[in-house]
């Protein structure tokens, strides 16, 4: 493997790669076609031999084929891969039922998971998120029981708050929390983010393009068949205020020599050492250019014109991310 910038997952967790590797859109989405599967496997393993180690799953994604497809590609090897599962949502026909996070689900979760990667332990193993309806004590203590059974080595969360943060940390110590960050989605920054930092927990920030609102490319009005137009972010006035936003974007990413998303991905980088931007892709052809963003600095203006024009608020409407 290449040598890649590292982060550690937590006060004394392992080192991972700093960018990571989003493998949701490896399988259907949403009920949409699913890609092509040697390509997938294609970009794991060149992801792999890159230096990006953090693969990111969840046992729900296509349910169940995203956890096959990476255990298809890992196979022979193991040691070069930290694999990252999501547990807890329930779909039905790709519709969302809801959340199932009963010991008795997670203990019956686990085992299937294991069985698609083809692994005997998984790295990373986190409830999706929390909706009150079990105790956090009881979710934490199960996964942490399955740290003592061998079946996991550290224990993550995803889109909590930052009270449940510090209960999850207080009932074991959490590696890793998984949350949607990027200049259009800063939210987190008023409690949640510092929560991570002062507990010494890694982010793993997905949604670096905020739904591709930050690639540059979207025109106003959307197509009527855009499925971003569910979304008040990307509706009438709404997406015309969003873009002007996005044009000092691309200026900015224009005098740099480089795209827009790497932009946003490195904004997102520069944001703490202990934050992983995690992106999704399913080509090779798209990781030469998401590694670049790793090399990117910026000036002090730079960031300045960032954070001002993308301040908390300043892009109207909202997405599934919105809290």
């Amino acid at each position: 493997m290449k040598n890649i910038t590292k982060i550690q997952l937590g006060q004394n967790g392992p080192l991972v790669s700093k960018l990571g590797l989003g493998c949701m859109r490896m399988s259907s989405v949403w009920g949409g076609p699913t890609p092509d599967e040697t390509e997938s496997i294609a970009t794991i393993n060149e992801a792999l031999d890159s230096g990006i180690n953090f693969l990111n799953t969840g046992d729900f994604y296509g349910a169940g084929h995203n956890e096959m497809l990476i255990g298809k590609a890992i196979k022979g090897r193991r040691d070069d891969a930290f694999i990252s599962v999501k547990f807890g949502a329930i779909f039905h026909n790709g519709q969302w039922l809801g959340l199932d996070l009963r010991p008795i689900a997670i203990k019956n979760f686990i085992n299937y998971s294991l069985t698609r990667l083809g692994i005997e332990t998984i790295d990373l193993y986190q409830p999706c998120r929390m909706d009150g309806s079990v105790p956090v004590e009881d979710i934490i203590g199960t996964v942490a029981d399955l740290i003592k059974e061998g079946k996991v080595r550290h224990i993550g969360v995803s889109e909590i708050t930052a009270d449940q943060l510090r209960q999850a940390n207080s009932i074991h110590p959490i590696s890793a929390l998984e949350i949607g960050y990027s200049l259009a989605d800063r939210q987190i920054e008023t409690d949640l983010l510092p929560a991570a930092k002062e507990l010494g927990i890694a982010v793993v920030a997905f949604a670096n393009t905020a739904e591709g609102l930050l690639t540059g490319e979207m025109k106003a009005p959307l197509a009527e068949n855009d499925y971003h137009s569910h979304f008040s972010r990307f509706q009438g006035e709404n997406l015309v205020h969003n873009l002007e936003k996005v044009e000092v974007l691309k200026q900015l990413a224009h005098n740099k020599g480089c795209t827009p998303t790497q932009v946003a991905i490195a904004w997102v980088k520069e944001q703490g050492d202990h934050i992983m931007p995690l992106v999704s892709m399913s080509r090779r052809s798209r990781l030469p250019e998401n590694m670049k963003a790793l090399d990117i600095v910026f000036t002090p203006e730079e960031i300045n014109t960032l954070n001002t024009t993308f301040a908390i608020g300043a892009i109207h409407g909202g997405t599934y991310l919105q809290r």
